[in-house]
C-alpha cells in the first residue's frame, strides 16, 4: 500500500469492466437499439437497450453539434459532443423529452432516481474525421493511428449514486447483475462505446452512400472509450478506506491462490506464455508524451523482454512454479513489470479466482459510530499498529507538510493546493490519515491506558475523525495507503492510477502529475458479440498472423 507501487498497477481479470461483461454474458443480456434518430450532420437522439433475466437498461444518448472551439477535457466545460444517461427500464416519449431538457446540461440539469448515471463525452477529432474519411472511401482506418489513440470519443465525467438526482446506490446494489463496484456506470461506458461506433460508421454512409464500407470486425473492437480523470477522483482511496480494502484484499487473495498452485496445468502455462506475447504488443502500443510515464514504459518494455527470455528458459515444471516466478520477478524487475507480471498470474486461473469478484464492496454506513467505551491503552496499542509507518515521517518539516487537500467553491470538487504559497489551510479537509494519527498519538501520550476513548474525545475532539478512522479499519489491512499524501513529492496520479486500474483502464496517458487519460474497454466485444465471445480473452492485443 504504498503509492509508488499502487501507481504501476494494471488492469486484471478482477477489474470492475471484466466483471461486468462476464456476468453479462453468463446471465444471457440481450441487446438492441430500438430508437435512432441520427440526422445527417450526426445530431438527434439514440437508446441502447441492455434486456436481462429480470430488468431491463437503457441508455439514451444525445448527440450534438459542438464547435471545435469549445471541445474541452476540463470538468467545468458547459458543451459537449454526445451526453448521455442510463434509464431503469425503458424509457416512454415522455422521458426522453424530459430528459432531453435536462441531460444535455450536465451539472446545470437534473435527473431522476429513475436515471442510474448521467455523463457526456467528446470527441477525438483527429482519429474520429480519419475514420469518418476512411470508411467513407470504402478503406480501412490506420491501425497505427487507433492503437495510438484508441478511442473516438473520450468521456469528462460518469456521475451515479445519486449524484444530480441519480438514484441512490441502495437501490440497485443488491441487484445479481451490478454486485460489487461502478456497474451501472461502466455498463454506460460500454453502451456509449457502442453509439461512438454507430455514430462514425452514420456519419461515413452520409458522406458518401454508395461506397462507404462498415468498419472490420476485429479493428473495430480495437477503439474503445477514452476517459479524461483529474484530481476530483484522486481522494476516493482516502475517503473509502473498507472499500479499498475489498478491492485490494480481493486483488491480493487472487494472487496468493495462484502463487499456491504445486503444478501448474498444460493449459494454464500454454495460456501464460500467450497472454505474455501479447502483454508485450500492449506495452508496445502504450504511446504517452509525458516523460516520466514514457521511461517507466520503455523500462516496462525491456523488463518484458527479460520476463520473457527467463520464462523461455525454464519449464514452470517444479513445485509452485507461479510463486517462484513472482519472486524471480521481485528481485529482477521494476514496479511496473512487477504488477504487469501480476495481472498476468491471475489472467489463466479464472476459476480459482473469479469468485473473488463478488466481495469487492463494502458496507461503509455501518462503520461510522465511534466505540467510546475502549481504553486509551488499547487505543494506543491500535494506531502503533496501524500508523507506525507515520513515526518515520517529520511533520514539523515544510516538505511534508506542503500540500492542502480542499474543495474549489466553483465546482465542489477536491483541489490540491500549496500549504506555504496559498491561504487554504482552514478549508483543508481530512485527507492525510497518517499526519493526523501522528498528532493524535502526540496527544495520547499524555493520558493514562486506563482512560477512556470517550473521555479522551470529550477533551480533545479535534482528533474524533483519526480515532473514527483507526476503528474502521482496524479489521481491514488494506485499507490505509501507506505514504503521506500532503508531502511536496506525492503524486496524485498514483492514486488516480489504482483506481483506474480497479476499474479496468488501460494505456494510462499522464498529461501532468494531477490528470491523466485512459482508455477503456479497448479490445472488448460489442454488445452484438459478447454471446459468441469470451470477453477475457480480448483484454490484450492478439498476436499478429504472420
Amino acid at each position: 500500500m504504498r503509492l509508488e507501487r499502487m501507481g504501476s498497477f494494471h488492469q486484471s481479470r478482477l477489474s470492475f469492466m471484466r466483471v461486468l461483461l462476464r456476468r453479462l454474458k453468463q446471465q444471457n443480456w440481450r441487446f438492441d437499439r430500438p430508437r435512432w434518430d441520427i440526422d445527417a450532420n450526426g445530431v438527434g437522439v439514440a437508446t441502447y437497450r441492455a434486456i436481462g433475466p429480470q430488468r431491463t437498461y437503457t441508455l439514451i444518448a444525445f448527440a450534438h453539434d459542438l464547435p471545435d472551439d469549445q471541445r474541452s477535457d476540463r470538468v467545468i466545460a458547459e458543451a459537449w459532443d454526445a451526453t448521455f444517461t442510463l434509464f431503469d427500464g425503458e424509457p416512454t416519449e415522455k422521458d426522453i423529452e424530459r430528459l432531453s431538457q435536462n441531460v444535455p446540461l450536465q451539472e446545470a440539469g437534473r435527473i431522476s432516481g429513475s436515471e442510474l448515471s448521467l455523463s457526456r463525452a467528446n470527441r477525438s477529432v483527429r482519429l474520429f474525421e480519419h475514420v469518418i474519411d476512411s470508411l467513407a472511401s470504402g478503406t480501412q482506418p490506420s491501425r497505427e493511428r487507433i492503437e495510438t489513440v484508441g478511442y473516438l470519443m473520450r468521456t469528462t465525467a460518469v456521475y451515479g449514486s445519486g449524484k444530480f438526482g441519480a438514484a441512490d446506490r441502495e437501490v440497485w446494489a443488491d441487484r445479481s447483475e451490478f454486485l460489487g463496484s461502478f456497474q451501472p456506470e461502466l455498463l454506460s461506458v460500454w453502451l456509449i462505446r457502442t453509439f461512438t461506433l454507430d455514430l462514425v460508421e452514420h456519419l461515413a454512409r452520409v458522406k458518401a452512400p454508395d461506397q462507404a464500407v462498415s468498419l472490420d470486425p476485429e479493428l473495430r473492437r480495437r477503439f474503445g472509450v477514452g476517459n479524461s480523470t483529474g484530481l476530483g477522483m484522486a481522494p476516493y482511496l482516502l475517503t473509502h478506506p473498507t472499500l479499498i480494502h475489498a478491492w485490494v484484499n480481493a486483488r491480493e487473495t487472487a494472487l496468493s491462490r495462484v502463487r499456491s498452485i504445486q503444478t501448474a496445468s498444460v493449459d494454464s502455462l500454454s495460456r501464460f506464455r500467450q497472454l505474455l506475447k501479447r502483454s508485450c504488443i500492449n506495452a508496445s502500443n502504450w504511446q504517452v508524451d509525458h516523460e516520466d510515464q514514457a521511461a517507466r514504459i520503455t523500462e516496462l518494455r525491456a523488463d518484458l523482454i527479460r520476463l520473457k527470455d527467463h520464462v523461455d528458459s525454464m519449464t514452470l515444471s517444479g513445485p509452485r512454479p507461479w510463486d517462484g516466478l513472482y519472486n524471480w520477478a521481485e528481485a529482477e524487475l521494476r514496479l511496473e513489470c512487477q504488477e504487469q507480471l501480476v495481472s498476468l498470474l491471475i489472467e489463466p486461473h479464472g476459476e480459482l479466482v473469479d469468485e473473488l469478484a463478488d466481495t469487492m464492496s463494502a458496507n461503509e454506513a455501518a462503520e461510522f459510530q465511534i466505540d467510546g467505551t475502549i481504553s486509551v491503552g488499547a487505543l494506543k496499542s491500535l494506531f502503533s499498529d496501524l500508523y507506525g509507518w507515520a513515526g518515520d515521517i517529520d511533520f514539523e518539516e515544510k516538505a511534508e507538510i506542503a500540500r492542502v487537500w480542499y474543495v474549489s467553491e466553483e465546482k465542489l470538487e477536491p483541489r490540491l493546493g500549496e500549504r506555504f504559497e496559498e491561504p487554504i489551510e482552514p478549508y483543508e479537509q481530512p485527507l492525510a490519515p497518517g499526519r493526523d494519527a501522528a498528532r493524535a498519538m502526540v496527544t495520547l501520550k499524555d493520558w493514562g491506558d486506563d482512560e477512556t476513548v470517550a473521555k479522551f474525545l470529550m477533551r480533545h475532539p479535534e482528533h474524533r475523525h483519526a480515532v473514527r478512522r483507526a476503528q474502521r479499519v482496524t479489521n481491514a489491512p488494506y485499507a490505509e495507503i501507506r505514504d503521506n499524501t500532503i508531502a511536496a513529492n506525492m503524486r496524485p496520479i498514483d492514486l488516480l492510477r489504482c483506481k483506474l486500474s480497479f476499474f479496468g483502464a488501460t494505456k494510462f496517458d499522464p498529461r501532468s502529475d494531477r490528470w491523466v487519460r485512459i482508455t477503456m474497454f479497448q479490445g472488448a466485444p460489442f454488445p452484438d458479440e459478447l454471446a459468441a465471445m469470451d470477453p477475457d480473452d480480448l483484454a490484450y492485443p492478439p498476436v499478429p498472423v504472420t
